[in-house]
């Protein structure tokens, strides 16, 4: 990973967020909590859980707190709370991201895991990339769900991600 992909990833996860959300928005507030038989149970529950685990790694990435103790927690039951804030989240982490460099990416990055407190290490990229990983493969499981709600969220190919690539004629 090189510092220009982890910024074009960072701008893919804020174009989708916002692609998931206005879909999402849609729906009524019971829709999104309908348990649909996800891992996180509903449209919201894995909203939050995108939410939750981008929290986590942003904050094991700029050594702040992240608020967080387990992964199933509820950070906001209300949309519109849950929505302006990963609209602040994803700023936050397209400026990370553009402020990253070779050397960053390149360094051993340690952790603790939320899950069962184990000590982890890995190529700092690595770790960047598992981020963005996990952000694109719950987004799928979103998009599923909002589907069978009755909401399609368009095209989520990363080759559609403005300003990267063109349609020719």
């Amino acid at each position: 990973m090189t510092p220009e992909h982890a910024l074009a990833m960072a701008r893919y996860n804020s174009w989708m967020n916002d692609k998931v959300y206005a879909a999402a928005g849609t729906l009524d507030d019971a829709a999104r909590k309908l348990d649909r038989g996800a891992f996180f149970g509903s449209i919201h529950g894995t909203l939050n859980h995108l939410l939750v685990g981008d929290r986590i790694w942003m904050a094991r990435f700029t050594a702040v707190t992240s608020g967080v103790s387990r992964l199933d927690e509820e950070l906001y039951g209300n949309f519109d709370d849950l929505a302006a804030e990963r609209q602040r989240l994803d700023a936050v982490i397209v400026d990370w991201a553009a402020g990253l460099s070779a050397d960053d990416l390149a360094r051993q990055f340690e952790y603790t895991s939320l899950t069962g407190s184990v000590r982890r290490r890995s190529p700092m990229w690595f770790a960047v990339a598992h981020m963005f990983n996990h952000q694109t493969h719950h987004r799928g499981q979103l998009s599923t769900l909002l589907y069978q709600a009755g909401q399609d969220v368009g095209i989520t190919d990363l080759s559609y991600l403005p300003g990267y690539g063109e349609t020719l004629a």
